[in-house]
């Protein structure tokens, strides 16, 4: 959470500092949609990518729903219809519109929803002046998972942005201002050794993290080594001019399944225009950065160009351990670039920031995991099936939300978020 976590005790009981982390984080989902024209806010171009009108209203929901109803006495909801219309997946809570129709919403306007989110955010200031301090301990807490929650759809909203505009033959920019690529040449690939050995894994539980992120556990690696930058764009082009997504025997069988289902020639967003590579960003269409980390990969794609590279995919136990004492510094949303950049500096890079980097780990509960109890127990564990894991964060990730455990999780066949590679290797 952006300048202020549950780990600074001059912090926890601090309610002006919670106030303010909540006024930060709710102005800038805001600002973020101030590139935005009125008629992009109802945009639904996939299923699995949301319209922005529906990311701001969600997100005030959540507040409206685990906060506000519960502890704050007499408080009147915005919309009695708006349980059902933003509520995501929780069962527990009632029904819940289909995803696949969010896009269908003509109404609530525009306007109605920046309404609700200001009267969402009068009653969060009341809830947090006026709550007593018996009860200030567990609303602190669902404070932290909201303030963390909308930033995930603060990521969301812009790669869904992406997403919607990159079907628009105009191809528009979400921001045609943003900065063009540093001119800088790309990091030899290097690899850096690590002993393994019997190891921990998991939050410590000395600041916020997700109920996915625990409990601390024991993890025995083996002797790996990780590459010491992601794979860049132009790393992946030869894995493409080398036939890679015409070669059965580089993928697994539902990548490949999938691959020749959706047609897939390249990564997501690369467009070949006059015999030269393109990329779509949210700065619109520009030619390819070759010196840029690889984004917009599926799992299926990574683990293909592993298998080409003669390495693999680190697990996730792999890569927390490398960045475990690694500082959490990266090309993150708050700098304003919204794309991978070229790698710079010595040893391992890039770990935060950027891009996702997929791991070969399914997502599973750790040993011993249980979830919350009640409707928030639904925001984590349900999921943990048929999902991979991808670790670090993105450029599209607000500073200060990710760490080494975090967990961040999608379908293998997913590509729409910016996911790259970082390969590993056993020794030789």
């Amino acid at each position: 959470m952006t300048d202020l976590t549950d780990t600074d005790p001059a912090h926890v009981g601090d309610r002006s500092a919670w106030a303010g982390a909540y006024r930060r984080v709710r102005a800038a989902s805001e600002a973020l949609c101030t590139p935005l024209c009125v008629e992009d806010y109802g945009l639904q171009t996939a299923d699995f990518a949301s319209p922005p009108k529906w990311h701001l209203a969600h997100v005030s929901w959540f507040f409206e729903t685990f906060l506000l109803e519960p502890f704050l006495p007499g408080y009147r909801v915005f919309d009695p219809a708006y349980r059902t219309l933003f509520n995501s997946y929780y069962e527990q809570v009632g029904q819940f519109h289909p995803r696949p129709d969010r896009g269908h919403l003509s109404r609530p306007t525009v306007a109605e929803v920046y309404r609700y989110r200001a009267h969402v955010d009068g009653a969060m200031a009341a809830l947090v002046d006026q709550i007593g301090e018996d009860l200030w301990p567990t609303v602190q807490s669902r404070l932290a998972i909201g303030l963390n929650h909308e930033q995930q759809h603060q990521e969301l909203l812009l790669t869904d942005v992406k997403q919607h505009f990159s079907v628009n033959p105009l191809r528009p920019a979400y921001r045609a201002d943003l900065a063009a690529p540093r001119s800088v040449d790309a990091l030899p690939l290097a690899w850096q050794a690590f002993e393994g050995g019997l190891l921990a894994c998991g939050d410590d539980g000395e600041g916020f993290s997700y109920d996915n992120e625990r409990p601390r556990h024991k993890v025995f690696l083996r002797p790996y080594a990780l590459a010491n930058r992601p794979v860049t764009n132009a790393e992946y082009l030869a894995f493409v001019d080398a036939g890679g997504y015409r070669n059965p025997a580089l993928w697994l069988s539902d990548g490949w399944a999938t691959a020749q289902a959706g047609r897939w020639s390249a990564p997501r967003y690369w467009e070949r225009i006059d015999g030269d590579w393109h990329e779509f960003t949210l700065g619109g269409l520009r030619p390819l950065d070759l010196a840029a980390p690889v984004s917009h990969v599926s799992y299926f794609e990574a683990d293909a160009y592993a298998t080409w590279a003669g390495a693999r995919l680190p697990t996730e136990a792999e890569w927390e351990v490398a960045a475990a004492q690694a500082p959490v510094l990266g090309n993150f949303v708050d700098h304003g670039l919204l794309h991978p950049q070229a790698a710079t500096g010595d040893g391992l890079v890039q770990l935060f920031g950027d891009v996702w980097e997929h791991t070969a780990s399914a997502y599973l509960a750790y040993p011993g995991y249980r979830p919350p109890a009640g409707a928030l127990g639904e925001y984590n564990g349900k999921f943990m099936s048929g999902q991979m894991v991808l670790r670090g964060g993105s450029c599209a990730t607000p500073v200060g939300h990710v760490r080494a455990t975090y967990r961040n999780f999608f379908y293998p066949q997913e590509r729409w978020q910016f996911q790259g590679i970082r390969l590993a290797q056993d020794p030789t």
